[in-house]
């Protein structure tokens, strides 16, 4: 027997997150110019990184060769501050999908089942298979989650309740209200885990607090990300902020220096400019309209988003798909969500927009 066959099977059968293909990969494969290459397949912010996020980047440039701090505290003070909770309630993470995996690290077991829609965020399953959980899927409703359905499929063994809100890939909303309502049904001793990586998009007539929650619900964790709206993609910082034993435990499992100096300033930087937020938001909100306004005119059809970016049918999705990147168009194909007749398309600059919807229309031909 072979080292990788002594692998638990449930390693073994695991595929792996394919994320969006990156310019320099597609500009050697098609031997194209990257700067002409359209990126719009990851969620990305088009405005780039946050200036304040820049600014603040500087300072610890000349204590690289220390180890951070490990235990984020000015990060989580300037959170905490701007949340109106404790600084005991977080667990900062590379990226939210480290936090999602501490999660799956700290409740879960091979006797144990987590619970998530299809269609949602392709980490919650492979996250739950990596520690060699169960994986409850529940059929989707309208692309969205089915809470209802949900939460008849928690069983005595249901130790996780993955939902996000909007939800990535389809980008479809929960009201606030429709998840009050559900926490009020979950079994106190399952975790309810809320990812909110697009959270900042939302409409504002679309805006809850679900932070406040927290003190009716121990059994919450909510997800944030500097990855979207604040544009820190590349630096890898998110967190997780709940009861404080609940973060406790994630932390005693977290990896001691799990998010690095720059990244840690940058975020705090980013969280307090409130301009770039705003411009962020407005140019999603321009830029949803193009897409949409394009897509219809193509009789395309496109599901409702609240996020950063929309998904739209296009029949032949690895098909077009391919006649999109000979084009030097990069979005994302989302077969592997069981949508193979879908494409999702993020929100860029309004140029971008223009480019990706002339090169749809010269794909869809054939």
């Amino acid at each position: 027997m072979s080292v990788e066959q002594r692998a638990p099977a449930y390693i073994r059968a695991i595929s792996p997150y394919i994320p969006g293909k990156p310019i320099e990969e597609l500009a050697r494969e098609m031997d194209l110019d990257e700067a002409k290459i359209v990126k719009l397949a990851s969620n990305e912010n088009p405005l780039g990184m946050s200036p304040k996020a820049r600014a603040a980047m500087q300072a610890p440039l000349d204590g690289l060769a220390l180890y951070p701090d490990g235990n984020g505290f000015a990060l989580k003070q300037a959170l905490a501050k701007k949340l109106g909770v404790s600084m005991d309630c977080f667990v900062l993470g590379n990226g939210s999908n480290d936090i999602l995996e501490l999660v799956a690290r700290t409740f879960l077991s091979a006797r144990a089942d987590a619970v998530y829609s299809q269609h949602a965020f392709a980490v919650y399953p492979l996250a739950i298979q990596g520690v060699g959980a169960r994986a409850i899927e529940v059929p989707a409703r309208f692309f969205g989650h089915d809470l209802a359905a949900m939460a008849d499929a928690i069983t005595p063994e249901t130790r996780v309740v993955f939902i996000a809100n909007p939800n990535n890939p389809t980008g479809s909303f929960l009201p606030g209200a429709v998840i009050e309502d559900f926490l009020e049904r979950v079994p106190a001793d399952v975790l309810v885990l809320l990812d909110e990586a697009y959270n900042e998009y939302l409409p504002p007539g679309l805006r809850y607090d679900s932070v406040r929650w927290l003190a009716r619900f121990p059994n919450l964790l909510i997800t944030r990300t500097f990855s979207k709206i604040y544009g820190l993609a590349g630096l890898r910082v998110g967190y997780g902020v709940a009861n404080p034993a609940v973060a406790d435990l994630m932390n005693r499992v977290r990896q001691p220096f799990n998010v690095n100096s720059l990244a840690l300033a940058a975020a705090q930087g980013a969280l307090s400019d409130d301009d770039f937020l705003k411009r962020s938001y407005e140019n999603n909100c321009a830029g949803m309209a193009q897409l949409i306004k394009g897509l219809e005119a193509m009789n395309l059809q496109h599901i409702p988003s609240v996020g950063n970016f929309l998904t739209f049918r296009v029949g032949d999705g690895a098909g077009v798909n391919r006649r999109l990147l000979q084009q030097g168009v990069i979005v994302r194909p989302i077969s592997s969500y069981g949508m193979p007749e879908w494409l999702r398309v993020t929100i860029g600059l309004p140029a971008e927009n223009d480019r990706f919807l002339a090169a749809l229309a010269v794909a869809l031909k054939g």
